[in-house]
């Protein structure tokens, strides 16, 4: 597509999304500056931004809005190392399970000091089962005492093992050693909350900027739902002598070529690239690509008649192409996913990725998929099947729905897969509910170490959304997390292999890809620090010329 029909065919929704940011901060003028000589970065992003609540929170755009305006005890670099942030010091036990953290001088936006008890506040919060967040398991990851009583009901959050010793010690009591505790230290669910702040608020807390504390790099002004959100460089910040712009800006913009339209004029600095535009812009100087940590996948309800069937869900595992879906579908710099773990996720006792120890699983193999599937159609006593597929409302997430559906129908005949577009918050909570059949989703790391994938498809997890269920695999994820082998580092990641064949031999998920990221970053901004664990995208050290 040339340039000059995208301005003239995007025109109006440019018109529409330079109106929705409403000026003052977010009216950059086009060159990064206001009048007073600010300076801006705007970026467009495809989804709303969901939940400004570090308990409620679940997913990587609420992250990274969190992230920039909160800091936990740790926050990650440039290279994606846990390096203290709020806390200034750390002690650990000789036996690891109790770490003693030193807070620094560290103020909320309001000037109020930064204390020990908003963190024991907030992890007693995440882990109440009246919150009902649906991170609370986190508490469990991290080994904290008595994190599955209190979860579960059994005890009363004061039982949790996280006290304040005083206004700047924080003394974390765990069950067993957690060698990746520090990184989940620099997770939004662990990030602290002010307890009369929140009090004051009540169901209201975190719903709008005035609802919204910061003690991190930037501080909310605006947010108007579905449209865009504004931040502003956060001057109680403890570091903000190293916060080098005054605003930082979202707009969301669904529509992949109205959000490049919006480059082009300077609308906003920052753009994610899909399908053809990847070709167009890529030899482009502003142009830049890397890999990510998200698996998209689906996944199918096992409540729901013939899914239960581990036949038909092989069958549809080996019918579709992720090779294409990749390189001629996305374009972006993602790769195909023959497997539940992806890679550059986490690195074992032996000093090697994950993925460079281990099997592929459901690479594409059209013979044996009519294999699966005439397996299946006699185990159920059918020939033609129909489901519902739901995908959430991008521009990327149709293309690969509708590419899935062509390919699994033509490979498959008999099966008809029905599309079902919603948007993401929709799409998740159907899954939630269970009220779907096959959904098309996402998970994104929140720590280095495959269990931060392994543990969604225990029985009963929250995000075990097709409801498997095996004994087995529970009882080996139970090891790998709080029996034995939490001792037997290398013992533990053999485990940690043999859960994921388990997952895919079953065909629990059908992975599809894991994503890359194609973007446009505008000449003159830098400082965007992109990380495949926890919070996708830091802006703390953001820069403008």
């Amino acid at each position: 597509m040339k340039k000059l029909k995208m301005l003239l065919t995007g025109f109006l929704t440019l018109a529409l999304v330079a109106g929705c940011g409403g000026g003052g901060n977010g009216d950059n003028g086009g060159n990064g500056g206001t009048a007073d000589g600010a300076k801006t970065v705007t970026v467009a992003n495809d989804v709303e931004l969901s939940s400004m609540d570090t308990c409620l929170a679940t997913d990587g755009t609420s992250f990274e809005a969190i992230a920039a305006t909160i800091e936990g005890l740790y926050t990650l670099d440039a290279d994606g190392n846990a390096v203290l942030a709020i806390a200034s010091d750390e002690q650990v036990s000789e036996d690891g399970l109790t770490y003693t953290f030193t807070l620094r001088d560290a103020n909320w936006s309001d000037g109020n000091p930064v204390t020990a008890n908003d963190f024991v506040f907030a992890w007693r919060r995440l882990a109440d089962p009246a919150t009902a967040s649906e991170y609370a398991y986190m508490i469990g990851v991290a080994g904290i005492k008595n994190a599955s009583a209190v979860t579960n009901g059994e005890m009363a959050t004061t039982e949790l093992g996280v006290s304040a010793v005083d206004d700047k010690t924080l003394k974390v009591e765990l069950e067993y050693p957690v060698p990746f505790f520090n990184q989940l230290m620099a997770f939004p669910s662990f990030y602290p909350i002010r307890e009369d702040f929140y009090n004051q608020f009540g169901d209201q807390y975190a719903l709008t900027p005035d609802a919204l504390l910061a003690n991190g790099p930037f501080k909310m002004t605006a947010w108007n739902q579905g449209a865009n959100y504004e931040m502003v460089k956060n001057e109680t910040y403890y570091d903000a002598a190293n916060v080098k712009i005054d605003n930082l800006n979202f707009q969301v913009i669904k529509d992949a070529q109205s959000a490049m339209v919006a480059f082009e004029q300077g609308t906003v600095d920052y753009v994610k690239l899909t399908g053809e535009m990847v070709e167009q812009y890529k030899d482009s100087p502003e142009y830049t690509i890397t890999l990510g940590g998200y698996l998209w996948y689906m996944s199918p309800n096992e409540d729901v008649a013939g899914l239960e069937n581990q036949n038909l869900r092989l069958a549809f595992a080996y019918a579709y192409d992720k090779e294409q879906i990749a390189e001629n579908v996305l374009k972006d710099g993602s790769i195909a996913a023959n497997f539940a773990i992806p890679v550059k996720l986490a690195v074992g006792p032996d000093g090697k990725d994950f993925r460079d120890t281990t099997d592929t699983y459901l690479n594409v193999d059209k013979a044996k998929a009519l294999e699966y599937f005439e397996a299946a159609k006699k185990e159920l006593g059918k020939d033609t099947f129909e489901y519902e597929l739901l995908f959430e409302d991008t521009e990327s997430s149709k293309k690969v729905a509708e590419f899935v559906k062509s390919e699994i129908e033509t490979t498959l005949p008999g099966v008809t897969l029905n599309l079902k577009q919603q948007p993401k918050k929709a799409r998740l909570q159907a899954m939630q509910n269970g009220t779907y059949e096959i959904g098309l989703t996402r998970w994104g790391p929140d720590y280095a170490d495959p269990m931060t994938y392994l543990d969604m498809w225990i029985t009963g997890a929250s995000y075990n959304y097709g409801h498997w269920s095996n004994a087995e695999y529970d009882a080996l994820i139970e090891n790998a997390t709080k029996g034995e082998l939490t001792s037997d580092l290398d013992a533990r990641w053999e485990a940690l292999k043999q859960a994921e064949k388990i997952v895919m031999d079953e065909a629990v998920i059908l992975p599809v890809y894991q994503t890359g990221s194609a973007v446009m970053i505008k000449s003159g901004v830098s400082g965007f620090e992109f990380h495949s664990v926890g919070v996708p995208t830091i802006y703390k050290n953001l820069t403008r010329e």
